[in-house]
Parts: structure tokens; sequence; C-alpha cells
């Protein structure tokens, strides 16, 4: 065996309990119209990787399957409202409040802030608008 070729699984954040409450709001299940889902599990195991660790999705490892493909599937979820569900399933699990960010106390990265405009820019662009 090839211990280099082998995709290391991170350590999982839900437990079986928490699966169980939240398994049934997800979309795709067997039944749903469309296609079914391979591993709600894992792309949920996927997300709260990228939640817990702040990283940007690219550095999601391999095991998780493709970055791209985990985020459009994550965006599809958001604008469904599906995440919205899934916290208020898990919300009160005090195991999982470490993942509950408010937004208020994160800072923006010095390249993710606004430029800072000048008083002699502000004076021009109020200039521009008379």
């Amino acid at each position: 065996m090839d211990l280099k070729r082998v995709k290391r699984m991170p350590r999982p954040v839900l437990s079986d309990d928490q699966w169980e409450r939240i398994k049934n709001l997800l979309p795709g299940k067997a039944g749903d119209c469309g296609v079914t889902a391979k591993d709600n599990r894992l792309f949920v195991e996927a997300v709260l990787w990228i939640a817990r660790t702040g990283a940007p999705w690219r550095d999601l490892p391999e095991s998780f399957g493709h970055w791209h493909r985990v985020y459009v599937r994550y965006n599809r979820w958001s604008h469904k409202g599906v995440w919205t569900q899934i916290w208020a399933a898990v919300s009160d699990d005090p195991d999982l409040e470490y993942l509950m960010v408010d937004g208020s106390i994160v800072r923006v990265h010095q390249h993710g802030a606004s430029k800072k405009q000048s008083a002699m820019s502000k004076r021009k662009a109020s200039h521009e608008a008379d």
C-alpha cells in the first residue's frame, strides 16, 4: 500500500446523533425530485471543515471532493435556505457552538477592506458629481 496515495480524512465534526437530527432536512434524499445526492454527510462535513478552519475553498482537502463542486453545492443550499434549517436544528447543541461565528467579531483581511479615500479624491468625486 502506497501511503502517499491514501487520502487522509479529517476528523468528523458531526456526531451520529447530530447527523440524525439534520439528515431529513437535506435536499437530494431518495424520493426527492431531481438527482439523489451521493453523500450528503461528506458534503456537510466539508462545509463544516471550511467553517472550522477558516480556510479558502481552494484549500479544501481532496478527500471531500473537488473544492469548486463543493462550493457550488454550498451556494445553492444557501440560496434555498437549507443552512438556516440546519443551524436551527442543531443550534441548541453545545458541541457545535464554536462554529457559530458572529460577523461583528470577524475581522476582514487587509486586502478585503475597501480602499481608503483621501480628502482630495472626495473633493474630486464631489466636483464630478456637480
